[in-house]
């Protein structure tokens, strides 16, 4: 019935349930908008994850929570328990995860702009990793370590010139793209050459990622071919033996019932099939394998809920279904036009035979969550659900018309708990002057 069937259900009085909780209940104690996260459902998905690692490289490898996905403390905290590491893109997220004592040598630290203050903050801290993306990044990290006698380990971001198939705003390892140092030119061999004789910086290896919401195990396979090429020829011509290899994260999940993403056993042994060949072809060593999962490990764990404020039917055109949510806290069909599954959570048995538009609040015509879904008949007051919704909702909110951000809730076995409070009008004024 549901396309993530092991983390959400329905119980006897026909609600939904995740985690064991009834959403309605949810909905009821905590208001909405509500993040609702499933915890075992996260904790799976490291596990799974950390497996493939151990299994298909024989533990040669660390698995990075990519942190922009979803940021707060507590998932820091389960991230660590479950033995692995994250991956930061900003000072504010490596803030987050040091405020819980994340250990900071599984802190890979990402961006494609990093400021000086930031740099500072990641050498003070002593990061595991700090992924470089241009040269003028790399000379400014070098007299930073200087002034502060470090020496950091530094990978370079590679763009290895692969078609990702995904939607161009997530397409990040083309040629034509922010990020990273393009192979094409002999930038990232320059690169290369560079981060070797600075004396303060210990270069690593090298990352590439080539998009997000990716099905096909292909992309993946080629760049992992083109990046193990690229430390051969390092070799070769350098004699140089890069060490680590970041092949990044963009796994794809179900959002609908359309989406058909690989399963990760097939993504992980075709990859790693791909490296072992490499290796036997050039007499090489097997690097260090990092990845970078993030929607992968949250978002099918989330769901959002909302209560509905009114249904305005506009005969012979369309019905809008007014949630007390916006694009404030689901930016994602604003922007991308992403699809989801929407249900009546207090009519969760019943058919999804009613097609409407979900409207948010802000005052904008293009404030839309979905539109002409099917979802069951639906009320004023009635609970609305969204699912999938745990990788880049609570992330990417924002207080546009001064609309306090929801609350994110965490279920485990029939219980919950807030991770994140519900932001106050206070909140909203907190920094004006």
């Amino acid at each position: 019935m549901f396309i993530y069937e092991d983390i959400v259900g329905t119980n006897e009085q026909g609600n939904m349930t995740i985690g064991g909780c009834d959403t309605v209940e949810l909905a009821k104690k905590y208001g909405t908008p509500l993040y609702v996260m499933d915890e075992n459902a996260i904790r799976k998905a490291c596990r799974s994850f950390k497996h493939s690692i151990d299994n298909y490289y024989h533990g040669n490898g660390l698995v990075l929570f990519a942190s922009k996905a979803f940021s707060c403390k507590e998932i820091y905290r389960i991230i660590n328990e479950e033995e692995c590491g994250v991956d930061v893109v900003s000072g504010g997220e490596l803030y987050t995860a040091l405020s819980v004592d994340f250990p900071a040598e599984k802190i890979v630290f990402h961006g494609n702009n990093k400021t000086a203050d930031e740099l500072r903050m990641a050498l003070d801290n002593n990061v595991g990793r700090i992924i470089v993306d241009n040269m003028t990044e790399l000379e400014l990290l070098s007299k930073l370590a200087e002034q502060r006698q470090k020496t950091p380990k530094i990978m370079l971001r590679i763009k290895p010139g692969i078609d990702a198939h995904t939607h161009d705003f997530i397409k990040t390892g083309q040629i034509d793209s922010k990020f990273g140092f393009a192979l094409e030119t002999g930038e990232a061999f320059e690169a290369v050459k560079k981060s070797i004789n600075y004396k303060n910086i210990e270069f690593t290896g090298i990352h590439c990622h080539i998009g997000s919401q990716i099905f096909d195990t292909a992309p993946f396979e080629a760049a992992a071919d083109v990046m193990y090429s690229f430390a051969e020829m390092v070799k070769l011509e350098l004699g140089f033996e890069i060490k680590e290899i970041n092949l990044g994260g963009g796994f794809g999940i179900k959002y609908t019932g359309r989406d058909n993403p690989t399963d990760l056993d097939r993504y992980m042994s075709h990859v790693a099939k791909v490296l072992k060949q490499k290796s036997e072809q050039f007499g090489m060593y097997m690097p260090r394998i990092f990845i970078e999962p993030g929607r992968s490990i949250v978002g099918p764990a989330g769901l959002t809920l909302y209560t509905v404020g009114d249904v305005k039917t506009i005969p012979d055109i369309r019905t809008y279904v007014a949630v007390d949510g916006s694009m404030c806290d689901n930016p994602r069909y604003a922007l991308y036009q992403a699809a989801y599954d929407v249900y009546i959570a207090n009519k969760a048995t019943q058919p999804r035979d009613f097609v409407a538009t979900i409207a948010g609040r802000c005052c904008e015509s293009g404030d839309l969550i979905q539109e002409n879904t099917k979802i069951q008949t639906p009320e004023v007051g009635d609970i609305v659900a969204v699912l999938a919704t745990g990788a880049y909702n609570y992330s990417m909110s924002s207080n546009y018309n001064r609309l306090p951000k929801p609350a994110v809730v965490f279920v485990k076995d029939g219980q919950s708990r807030i991770v994140v409070k519900r932001e106050t009008y206070e909140d909203i004024i907190r920094n004006d002057i």
